[in-house]
Parts: C-alpha cells; structure tokens; sequence
C-alpha cells in the first residue's frame, strides 16, 4: 500500500505567519531557531509577539547551526523537558527547523538515543505533549512540509537523514515577506536544492500519480523564476518559496536519489554548502540514471519546452540546461573548482562512497547504485569528465 502524507495546515502569502494568532487552546511554545537573521530583520520578535497574543508563554533556544550537530539536538529535547511546550515552532532555514524535529522526538522520548531513530521510518508516535509548527525562512529544503529531518554526527563526519512520516510538521506557515531578506548566493545554493528535490523526486521509486504533478511543477517553477530570484526580483522569491515547497510534498512523498546521497556526504567532509553539493552532482547523477528513467527526464525537458527529436536529445537538453543554470548563478560544476584538492579528495573518495551507498536515498533511486557506481560518478564530478558508464 502507498501513502501520501502532508502537514494538516499551510498557510502561504505575504504576512501569513499572522495566522498563529488563531492558535488556541495551547499553553507554552518552545520557538527553535538560528537567530541572527532571523532576529535582524525582525522575525523572531514578531513570532514571539504574536504567540504572545495567542496566549501562549514564549520561550526561545537560538544558535542552532548550519548542519545541526548530534549535541544540539539533544541541548535543545533538555530545554523542552523544562520548560514543557505543548507547541514547538522552528523559524529559519532548514537547518534550525530539521534541528527542532529531532529535538521533538527527544523531548517526547527523553529514553530514546540518536542510534534509535536513524533507521528510516521506525519513530514512535509523536502529538503526545506538542504539535510541531515550521516556518522557513529559505526556499529550498521545504522541511516544512516533509518527513526528513538531516543531523550531523561531527565524530565520524556523517550526516543523517531521519526519516519518518511521524516528523512531518502539523503546520507550515510559507510567510512571502521573509525570503526576500536572502543573499543571492543563499537564493542559489537553495533554490538549486529545491529543483534537486522536484527531478529526483520524479524519478524516483516511490513516485506517484499524487506526487508527479507536484514534482513536474516545482520544476518549472524554478526554471521560470529562480535567475530572476537569485537577481533580487520580490515576486520571484515568492514564486520559489512556493516552488520549493511543492518539490518538498513531492520528495517527501516520492523519496529520493543518490543526488542527494552523495551530498549528504560530501558536505561533511568538504564543507561545501548542501544546495550547492546537489547544484554539482545533479547533471552527472542524470547522465548516470538516464540508463534506467530515459523516458521520465524527456518528460521533464518536454515540460520545460527544450529542444530534441528524441528521449536521448532531449535529456542531454535537460542536463545542458542544468548546467547553464548552474553557470548563470556561479556554481562551478566541478568539485576540483570548489576547492577540493587531489589529495583530499583522494583521501576521502571510497569513505563517502561507502557511506553514500548506505544512506536511505540510494534505495529509491531509479538506477541500483554500490560504492563503486558511486565512486565513479564522484570521480566524473571531481574533475568534469561525463558519466558513460
């Protein structure tokens, strides 16, 4: 049997996080977030205002990082279990908002470690002290609406991704006035993240009726209004805020690939931002799974109107417009030009392929995937050289 699942309620527009003022019948909310911008512009205070005049006792943990530790995590389930939330709301990126998942599942199960939930799926039921809120701040995770949630282990240079449909929040709140505060280069690593999520979601194994139109949408979108996002344009911010949401209910939905896979372990080991990880790979993972999904990519290239006579010309259109894109928002396509080295990399190669073969994304990509697949398209990526195997 197949599942669809998405949060309760999402309200979306200019302002929208107002909404929270019709949240009744609840106590105290716990709000989890990064904290700098969202404090400089002034969103912290009006979430924390707003709460207020719902009723509800306000309490804050900020300084969550950028790919939220193992520590933090737990830091933040021991502020839940004093204060006693019965409303956890994460405002910011995707990393404060994947951070409060994971602390949720703690504070409701303080018995439980980080080595119970990692395998997918097998979270106990959560609702049982608090409903979970998410406001993001980026347009490109869309863990707002999805039942993934990606933590840090620093000891061993892995990241995570949880996974159960338990995580997926109660309410997502796609508030348009506040993606408009991001740096282009964040406009970018994001958005290139969120058209990430919409192909392989498309592609993937659990793909669906439900989750293609979805998938096929968010990819237009993105096409349509991610340059024009990325120069600043206030509707197109808009328009990718609710892009990435879209390919977020898809994904979440559909799973992933190995895209994604191998970004997850390459951004522990080389530093480079996650968005931007998937922004690399993403032309050599679809030359390497064209093999199994020739038909699905053409459908793509079909959508988006390029050039081709054939399901082979037009998937070679979809991967050089990909990577017209990726130059256009100065994204170098190859690991070596991010500052990668020959010995670095080299170093490091078969450790994260090894793990990448091992991460929940391989299982649903279109094309079975080991570590030596895996390996090889690293190697391409590395230095440029197409996937032809």
């Amino acid at each position: 049997m197949a599942r669809f699942t998405l949060p309760r309620d999402l309200y979306f527009g200019k302002n929208a996080m107002a909404e929270l003022k019709c949240l009744k019948g609840y106590k105290k909310a716990m709000i989890v977030t990064g904290g700098t911008s969202m404090q400089k512009f002034g969103f912290l205070k009006r979430l924390e205002d707003i709460l207020k005049e719902a009723g509800l006792a306000v309490k804050i943990f900020e300084g969550v990082e950028p790919d939220p530790s193992v520590e933090t995590v737990m830091a933040g389930a021991k502020a839940m279990q004093e204060f006693g939330p019965d409303v956890i709301v994460s405002i910011g990126g995707g990393s404060p908002i994947d951070a409060a998942k994971a602390m949720w599942v703690f504070y409701e199960y303080p018995e439980l470690t980080f080595e119970d939930i990692k395998t997918p799926f097998s979270m106990p039921k959560l609702r049982k002290k608090a409903i979970f809120v998410a406001i993001p701040s980026t347009s490109g995770t869309a863990t707002e609406v999805t039942a993934f949630s990606v933590i840090t282990d620093y000891s061993t240079k892995i990241k995570y991704p949880l996974a159960d449909f338990e995580i997926t929040p109660d309410i997502a709140i796609l508030d348009s006035s506040i993606p408009v505060t991001m740096p282009p280069k964040l406009v970018a690593h994001t958005g290139m993240d969120a058209l990430t999520h919409a192909i392989e979601a498309y592609v993937a194994s659990a793909r669906s009726r439900f989750s293609d139109p979805l998938a096929l949408e968010a990819i237009s979108l993105c096409f349509d209004y991610l340059l024009d996002s990325y120069h600043g344009n206030e509707e197109a911010r808009g328009e990718m805020h609710i892009a990435q949401c879209l390919a977020g209910m898809a994904f979440s939905n559909a799973l992933l690939g190995i895209t994604h896979s191998l970004a997850h372990k390459i951004g522990a080991q080389y530093e480079i931002p996650h968005g931007c990880c998937n922004a690399i790979l993403l032309p050599y993972v679809i030359q390497y799974n064209s093999a199994s999904c020739l038909k699905e990519y053409a459908a793509i290239a079909k959508r988006l109107a390029l050039p081709g006579a054939t399901d082979k010309q037009l998937v070679n259109s979809l991967i050089d417009a990909i990577t017209a894109l990726n130059a256009k928002l100065n994204i170098a396509p190859t690991l070596k030009e991010h500052g990668v080295s020959v010995e670095q990399f080299q170093a490091t190669v078969d450790f994260i392929a090894e793990n990448a073969a091992l991460d929940p994304c391989t299982g649903s990509n279109p094309r079975p995937a080991t570590p030596v697949e895996l390996k090889k398209i690293l190697e391409c990526a590395f230095d440029g050289r197409p996937v032809n195997f």
